[in-house]
């Protein structure tokens, strides 16, 4: 398989990965939970506000890293 061969199959799976990805985020707000667990902080003051989902951040580095695992054997 030729280098332009082998650039053309790599970027048509990065091409895959990110619509799948920006599908992902245009239906998380519709699943419960994600980004309101216990644990994520959330600070409101006035007219500033601060948030970062720290729980929901290691949940999905733990999903991540199982999936990618799996692809990995």
């Amino acid at each position: 398989m030729s280098p332009l061969e082998q650039l053309g199959r790599l970027l048509l799976i990065f091409g895959v990965l990110m619509g799948i990805l920006g599908l992902i985020l245009m239906l998380a707000p519709k699943i419960p939970f994600v980004g309101r667990l216990p644990g994520d902080i959330y600070i409101k003051r006035g007219n500033f506000t601060f948030y970062f989902p720290l729980v929901t951040c290691i949940l999905l580095s733990l999903l991540l890293t199982l999936i990618f695992s799996l692809f990995r054997r």
